[in-house]
């Protein structure tokens, strides 16, 4: 038999060994035994010597044809079963996008927050300013420019937390009215404005008292601010955040930095002002102080007292949220349970 017979024998056999090979395995073990350096070809090339020179090229060309065809038929080969094995893969791990996904549970801000939203949206409409400040502040804000001076008795109904003899965590968020009437340029209009925040107190955890609250204070201060003017305000904040039927009246009480000062009350949600055991058979429930700004206030921020005066209010956003939602134990707000959160949807 010629070499280009065996030749061509090897390649029909190669061919036949290549499409019966199942895996890549097999491919790679095809190329091994026909194309490596004891593969047949190889052997078939060695007998080449013996050939006549002008038969030589010829038989050469020959098989680096079958050589060449082999090759590409296993190429051709390898591709089909990794083309195979990525569908496979591709089947196995299909997914349906028809399908449903996964809910995603969606989250509401803490009542707290809500109630503090509500407010701000409020008096952002009636035309104040929505301003915060530092929690770790100076005791000439906190504490004197609110007419508190050192030593004051006063002071222990806000006994705080202190960093220096200087340097406190602010019992109210009122030392940013201080900062602010220090700036304002009365030449251009009125000072609105609320500063919302969370405040902290010396005070012994329980049902309802917290060392960490929040506050809403309130200032306006113009020419020609009455006491009407604050109830009016008042009545709007009670109606925004409890609803029509509930009225507001104002009892007289003492605060260093107003003068007249009041509480504010608002008809009992239990029993709609005809007087139960929530309300201790008044009718009414307190929620808040205020009060007509003091002078002493108004002249160490440098505002003429004798032109301008105005009023102030502290809101509780969290004795709010308590009153408005019926909660007996303001400690539950800061347990992060949410089967307790999850009770308050936003804005309701």
């Amino acid at each position: 038999m010629s070499l280009k017979d065996k030749l061509n024998e090897l390649h029909e056999r190669g061919l036949a060994e290549i499409k019966k090979s199942g895996d890549l395995k097999d491919v790679n073990q095809v190329r091994v035994s026909l194309l490596g350096k004891k593969g047949p070809i190889t052997e078939v090339l060695r007998g080449m010597r013996d050939l006549d020179a002008e038969e030589r090229p010829k038989v050469g060309a020959f098989a680096n044809e079958i050589r060449d065809d082999l090759t590409a038929a296993l190429a051709k080969r390898r591709e089909e079963l990794e083309n195979a094995v990525l569908n496979a893969k591709l089947a196995n791990e299909a997914i349906d996008v028809t399908l449903p996904g996964t809910p995603v549970a969606k989250g509401e801000p803490h009542v707290i927050q809500q109630i503090i939203d509500q407010i701000e949206d409020l008096f952002l409409g009636m035309g104040y300013q929505v301003l915060s400040g530092p929690e770790v502040e100076e005791d000439k804000y906190n504490f004197e420019m609110m007419n508190l001076p050192k030593n004051h008795p006063a002071r222990d109904m806000q006994d705080t937390f202190y960093i220096t003899k200087e340097i406190l965590m602010r019992t109210q968020t009122s030392p940013m009215q201080a900062r602010t009437l220090e700036t304002h340029d009365f030449s251009k209009g009125p000072l609105k404005m609320i500063s919302p925040g969370v405040v902290y107190r010396r005070d012994t955890d329980d049902p309802t008292h917290s060392h960490q609250f929040h506050q809403v204070e309130g200032l306006v201060i113009d020419k020609h601010i009455t006491m009407a003017d604050l109830k009016g305000t008042l009545q709007v904040l009670a109606h925004e955040l409890f609803g029509d039927k509930f009225d507001v009246r104002l009892r007289p009480s003492y605060f260093p930095f107003t003068e007249p000062s009041v509480e504010a009350d608002i008809t009992c949600f239990n029993c709609g002002g005809k007087g139960c055991k929530v309300c201790k058979n008044t009718g009414w429930i307190e929620v808040l102080g205020a009060g007509m700004v003091h002078p002493n206030v108004l002249k160490m921020a440098g505002v003429d007292a004798d032109v301008y005066g105005g009023f102030a209010f502290g809101v509780g956003p969290d004795r709010f949220a308590m009153l408005k939602y019926g909660v007996d134990d303001i400690r539950n707000f800061y347990l992060n349970d949410v089967r307790f959160l999850n009770q308050f949807t936003k804005k309701g």
